[in-house]
């Protein structure tokens, strides 16, 4: 069983190996290499197996209450072993000790294609409770329309509402 850990340093290296090996997901190397030097100023955490980091996330806080996922990533041949599930629960640990009552992600929306891959990572999410929010059809390309998830968060802290 592997472990979930916060990465202190080699975080836009670790990014580019994980995200490198990902065509399917991210082909464009500029995509890859702006989100290797976006995620240098962010919470990260890898869940690690066997002295191997399998998977990578990014977190961008959005406080008082939201945390977003900025990146999330596994190894292709580490895929459907439950390294994801690991790492959106540090998300959701990390979220509320920072006192934030949603986590939300954005993903690529469909867009009458036939993509498995992406497919494959709307479902994921929605099986991890997320809510599909909003499509934001130009936010990042007139041809990668974005699709906002929205979680709420059980609130453990005294005197506030829980959504």
């Amino acid at each position: 069983m592997g472990r979930t850990v916060e990465i202190l340093t080699g975080k836009a290296e670790l990014c580019r190996s994980i995200m490198s090996a990902l065509p399917d997901w991210f082909s464009e190397s500029e995509v890859i290499e702006a989100s290797a030097q976006a995620i240098e100023k962010l919470p990260v955490f890898g869940y690690i197996e066997a002295d191997v980091v399998t998977a990578l996330m990014a977190l961008k806080p959005h406080l008082p209450d939201a945390v977003e996922i900025a990146l999330i990533a596994t190894r292709p041949e580490y895929h459907g072993q439950g390294a994801g599930r690991h790492l959106l629960d540090a998300a959701e640990g990390f979220a509320q000790k920072s006192g934030a009552r949603l986590l939300t992600v954005k993903t690529l929306a469909p867009r009458g294609r036939d993509e498995p891959q992406f497919e494959a990572t709307r479902r994921f999410y929605d099986r991890t409770g997320f809510v599909k929010a909003e499509v934001f059809p130009k936010l990042w390309h007139e041809d990668h329309p974005c699709l906002f998830m929205v979680k709420p968060l059980t609130d453990t802290q005294p005197g506030r509402t829980a959504l």
